[in-house]
């Protein structure tokens, strides 16, 4: 093990805790709404880097860059695509929450359906982050690492056992950063990890096209746009992982439930000082999304000129970081990775507790008629976020024994629960008068045909397309159990005025920016442009 990228890697990930502890120190977190949403205080940069942030995970630089090598750039639609998805939710969704000021998404469910409602979704996002989610950031994150540091080798143990290891390192880090910190914390890591995060693709890029230009980073720039430039097509066809059709069906769809409906994401945005604030956030967090090839395509397409034939493709980043940079540079993304997967795992579990707490927890003492104090509330949400971390940290190392593309099996169980709450949202979001009833039913109808076609019948079906038949015949049964079970009164949003909600005066034209470049990057990479 190189002496210099282990100092490096422990210095960076020093300096990161450091200067979070330092923004924080005279912090001290005394109610939920200050462990949960940071006392609404975040600024626009704050907001923009921690939604960025919290998607990003050591699974976005594993998941890419291996798709990219054993296929090509088609993966890359997930990231570019959102951006539509996420004006959409900053123009429409997100004034809906703050108007309502609500701490979580399912708020939204309890004021447009019932409380039964609310308890159920809340209950799923949970069993979404502990059972998905969290295992995933874990996993990700340790083949990451052992792949830079090669920690089997040199412990002379399993590949298998190293991974263990390592995932209950992070989990552990990322659990006393939520826990001891809140999301204020979790948010100042944004900013610090923003910057290196950049710095470190920017170097590895220029080391990766040095070694394969065999010193001439020029020479690397002309071998990869001379040779296998099919990997460099981000227009899948039907044989790829994700054909260029699926942006347009259950694409949108999860992109639409992720960055306006999942708590994890959505809380960054409601912790926001007023909805200006939060459109400005959302808007640079765009920015970083367009910024993805960079961040998590090159690599692979690095790899492909480096490898004619990995045998574990899921450490297709970490052997290009290992095997193309220096060792300090090595030590440095090494960090990088190891707190991408640790905001991410800190907010999800933050996110977690939120729902746990505020949705099932005090409802359930106020039902009793016990008094619920703040001290109460924050004991409790630690006790939550331990055992949920505990529990996501056994539960990761059996991802040792998925198959496939990683990344499209993440997507895959991401769906599973997506879809289905997406639904119900949506429908209530357009609609007045479908009632409660409606919303369980579809629930229950989406969640199981998306389980019976992925498990239990071969359909031949892309799944993103059965997504899109699901979400489809969802709404067609809530609607028809509304025109005939119509609710008595027609809902009416109630206006808390906890916020400011006057809008961003410039959203439109930089939104319509953001929507055109992410068009140009389709055409760039394509057959028209460098995948000739």
């Amino acid at each position: 093990m190189n002496v210099v990228a282990l100092s490096t890697f422990i210095l960076i990930t020093f300096l990161v805790g450091a200067i979070s502890w330092f923004k924080t120190r005279r912090q001290k977190i005394t109610t939920a709404a200050g462990l949960f949403l940071a006392n609404r205080s975040l600024t626009f940069t704050a907001v923009g880097t921690a939604l960025f942030f919290t998607n990003i995970s050591a699974a976005e630089f594993v998941g890419n860059s291996e798709s990219v090598y054993v296929n090509n750039m088609s993966v890359m639609a997930w990231g570019v695509s959102s951006v539509f998805a996420m004006v959409l939710v900053s123009e429409f969704i997100i004034p809906i929450y703050l108007k309502g000021a609500m701490s979580t998404t399912p708020d939204f469910l309890e004021s447009r359906y019932d409380s039964a409602t609310k308890k159920l979704v809340s209950l799923l996002f949970l069993i979404s982050y502990v059972v998905n989610l969290l295992p995933i950031v874990l996993y990700s994150g340790a083949v990451a690492l052992n792949g830079v540091f090669h920690f089997s080798d040199h412990w002379n143990i399993s590949y298998g056992n190293s991974i263990w290891i390592l995932i209950w390192c992070i989990g552990l880090i990322g659990s006393l950063y939520s826990i001891l910190g809140g999301l204020k914390a979790i948010v100042i890591s944004d900013l610090v990890l923003g910057v290196f995060m950049f710095t470190a693709a920017l170097l590895l890029a220029y080391f990766g096209l040095r070694h394969i230009g065999n010193g001439d980073p020029l020479l690397g720039i002309h071998t990869i746009l001379s040779s296998k430039t099919e990997h460099f097509n981000s227009i899948g066809s039907a044989k790829d992982a994700v054909p260029f059709s699926t942006i347009f069906t259950g694409m949108i769809l999860m992109n639409l439930f992720y960055w306006g409906t999942e708590q994890v994401i959505v809380q960054q945005a409601l912790a926001s000082a007023d909805l200006k604030t939060s459109q400005k956030g959302i808007a640079l967090a765009c920015v970083g999304k367009l910024l993805g090839p960079l961040l998590f395509i090159l690599p692979g397409i690095i790899a492909v000129h480096l490898y004619s034939n990995l045998h574990n493709t899921t450490e297709t980043f970490s052997r290009v970081v290992s095997d193309v940079s220096p060792p300090m540079l090595s030590g440095f993304i090494a960090a990088v990775i190891l707190g991408a997967a640790i905001t991410s795992f800190s907010p999800a579990l933050n996110s977690a507790s939120t729902l746990f707490i505020l949705n099932l927890y005090k409802p359930f003492k106020e039902l009793k008629g016990k008094p619920v104090s703040e001290q109460d509330l924050l004991k409790n949400s630690r006790r939550f976020e331990m055992f949920a971390a505990l529990l996501a940290m056994f539960i990761a190392p059996l991802l040792l024994f998925s198959n496939g593309n990683f990344y499209t099996f993440m997507q895959k169980m991401n769906a599973a629960f997506s879809i289905p709450i997406f639904s119900i949202m949506f429908v209530g979001f357009v609609t007045k008068k479908v009632p409660p009833i409606a919303a369980k039913i579809g629930l229950a109808f989406c969640f199981s045909g998306y389980i019976l076609t992925q498990m239990v019948f071969d359909t031949g079906i892309h799944f993103l397309h059965i997504l899109t038949i699901l979400f489809l015949l969802t709404i067609a049964i809530m609607l028809i159990i509304g025109k005939m079970f119509p609710m008595q009164n027609d809902y009416v949003a109630q206006n808390k005025q906890v916020v400011d909600l006057k809008p961003w005066k410039n959203r439109h034209w930089f939104n319509g920016l953001l929507i055109l470049l992410m068009i140009l990057l389709f055409l760039l990479f394509s057959k028209i442009g460098i995948a000739t």
